[in-house]
């Protein structure tokens, strides 16, 4: 792993879906973290549109980085549904810069929303896995288990009342024969 010097406000560490971009300084929001860099590929030439990996980041219908460089330490930073940090993009310019959008404390990962079409292509099949999204699984989990119980408690409840009223529907449910009730007396059927 590449050294970061001590007077970034980040580091690389290990989070939940790989490596994550983490703050070691207070980030007041609004503040520029870090800039998205690498190589410039234009979409009208073919073997730049061809080029297929995770880091690209579109800064317009024609201009797109490929953020793979591995001085790129933008590229660590992980999508969240509910982010601290933005992209703000500068298509002229042909910079894209990371800028916090909430207090960032030390410890925090930076991340955030990598959009619709990033999330639907890469995201969308595995499941998110950002806090916000897991804490919102953990609950329906939570809910389907609360549910689950609800229902094998009704349905222990209605074996126990079918149960305790067996035996008494036996004895006082006697078989009836056009009308008139057919039973037992000393071995013999009567009538």
């Amino acid at each position: 792993m590449p050294a970061i010097s001590s007077n970034k406000p980040y580091r690389v560490g290990r989070s939940k879906t790989g490596l994550g971009l983490f703050a070691t300084k207070p980030i007041k929001k609004g503040t520029r973290i870090i800039r998205y860099f690498g190589p410039i590929l234009d979409s009208r030439i073919p073997a730049h549109d061809e080029i297929e990996n995770k880091y690209l980041f579109e800064l317009n219908g024609r201009w797109t980085i490929d953020g793979s460089v591995r001085k790129n330490f933008a590229r660590y930073i992980n999508h969240s549904c509910r982010p601290n940090a933005e992209s703000d993009v500068r298509p002229r310019e042909r910079k894209v810069f990371i800028r916090a959008i909430k207090n960032i404390e030390p410890g925090d990962e930076i991340n955030y929303d990598y959009g619709t079409d990033y999330f639907k292509a890469y995201l969308k099949p595995i499941g998110c896995k950002c806090d916000s999204c897991e804490k919102k699984r953990k609950k329906l989990r939570a809910e389907a288990r609360a549910e689950r119980a609800k229902v094998k408690a009704r349905a222990e409840r209605k074996a126990t009342k079918a149960g305790a009223r067996s035996p008494k529907s036996k004895v006082a449910k006697k078989k009836k024969l056009n009308g008139h009730a057919i039973g037992k007396a000393n071995g013999r059927a009567r009538a």
